[in-house]
């Protein structure tokens, strides 16, 4: 049988894909249901809802937290696990990032982020999620287990979902589905850039016709609600059908934006919608704190490590911005929206405790504020009897880089293997042949 060049060419891509997609698997299996009771004894624990007990102890039974407290009695055919010193934390929580859509950006077809066109509010992030990949171990080691990803892309973008770390499948790692939907504001700016050397009046108009455009969007998916609680419509648009939900109130809108300007004008569409709204990115949130506040619009501050966005701010005005949120009362989380650097998220909540957070308000940041805002936080969020067993040891302060040392892991309590490809490679050269 002869192949045209043609042919060989879309085989040899297809084998290529398929070899690629086999080497971006990792080892780790996922762990099996908790069959018998697990006490953990000996513990600082981190409750975030109760304070922190030293020298307690945490039982967990059929994947739950059914005590804590100091010198509990271990169940018939228990488990005991001496922890002596050691600290307890929740599992930790990122919200708003790409976590399992992304292998390597610079290879597109290990990119699985973005959806074309500016309107798909029926997209779903959880479908392309790849519970398979070789950057969620490198997340879990350092404390995560639940990651809320998002699609990417322009104007309305689509549905974020909440997903535990240690999974076979998407359909295994859903905890929570339609947690929000996600929208990107239009840019609000008009100086022009190396990459958009326009004119201020240009990109002033370019601004206006965005906005416009997504706010024509938003009434055209208000006029199919209506109509559908009048039951007058007589098709299905799949992409309106989806905001039902969101303009019923029971599913917030996320919209990111960074801008003062962009936050005002979306504070204004969810007031003139009666919307749930929270903003992700929010690097000008400290300038509108009290407003937000007052306006009970939460915020998924993603630059807990970012530069400063104007030359006339101080050098550490982003490391301040969650302190600034926490003392005018607004409900925040803290996240790094990308997919690689999630790991460094524990790290970036310590930071903060250096510019004004105590540890426990850090620790709300992510754990309980971000299972609030995630819709989850009857679940999950706070070491709480009857909330799932998904906690995490550290040998020493988890926000500490000389002290982090996660040594366990479990996710509705079962044990999460901590290795990954970094640790497997990092054994593997030392034992280089100098």
């Amino acid at each position: 049988m002869k192949f045209s060049k043609t042919c060989l060419s879309l085989l040899a891509a297809l084998a290529a894909n398929l070899s690629a997609t086999t080497a971006m698997a990792h080892d780790m299996v996922p762990g099996k249901a908790q069959t018998t009771p697990l006490l953990l004894t000996g513990l600082t624990v981190h409750t975030v809802t109760d304070g922190v007990k030293a020298d307690s102890d945490v039982l967990i039974v059929d994947g739950k937290i059914a005590a804590v407290g100091k010198d509990l009695t271990a169940p018939q055919g228990a488990t005991v696990l001496a922890l002596d010193g050691k600290h307890l934390y929740p599992g930790l929580i990122a919200l708003a990032n790409q976590l399992g859509l992304i292998e390597i950006e610079a290879v597109r077809s290990t990119d699985d982020s973005t959806e074309v066109t500016q309107t798909n509010p029926d997209i779903k992030a959880k479908v392309a999620y790849n519970a398979d990949s070789e950057v969620i171990p490198t997340i879990r080691s350092n404390g995560f287990a639940y990651s809320m990803v998002y699609p990417a892309g322009s104007m309305l973008m689509g549905q974020s979902s909440l997903m535990q770390l240690d999974a076979w499948n998407y359909q295994d790692a859903v905890v929570a589905d339609g947690t929000g939907l996600h929208v990107r504001w239009p840019n609000a700016g008009t100086l022009g850039s190396r990459w958009n050397p326009k004119p201020a009046d240009e990109v002033r108009k370019a601004n206006a016709e965005q906005l416009e455009k997504l706010q024509q969007y938003f009434k055209d998916a208000k006029a199919y609600y209506d109509a559908e609680q009048a039951g007058l419509n007589k098709g299905l648009d799949s992409r309106w059908h989806e905001m039902l939900t969101v303009f019923s109130g029971k599913r917030p809108l996320f919209v990111h934006a960074d801008d003062e300007r962009q936050m005002r004008q979306a504070m204004l569409l969810a007031k003139e919608y009666g919307l749930q709204l929270t903003l992700v990115g929010g690097r000008d949130s400290w300038r509108i704190a009290d407003e937000l506040a007052a306006a009970k619009v939460a915020v998924i501050y993603t630059a807990p490590y970012g530069l400063p966005s104007r030359t006339d701010e101080n050098y550490s005005q982003a490391f301040t911005v969650p302190k600034t949120l926490q003392d005018a009362g607004v409900q925040y989380a803290l996240s790094l929206d990308g997919y690689w650097d999630t790991r460094n998220l524990v790290f970036a909540a310590g930071q903060a405790i250096s510019y004004g957070l105590t540890p426990e308000q850090a620790l709300r940041s992510v754990t309980i504020n971000a299972a609030q805002i995630a819709g989850v936080a009857d679940k999950i969020g706070s070491i709480e009897v009857g909330k799932a067993a998904s906690l995490v040891v550290s040998e020493g302060d988890i926000f500490d880089y000389l002290s982090h040392k996660v040594t366990h892991l479990w996710i509705d309590g079962r044990a999460v293997d901590l290795n990954n490809r970094h640790k497997q490679l990092h054994d593997k050269y030392q034992q280089r042949i100098n």
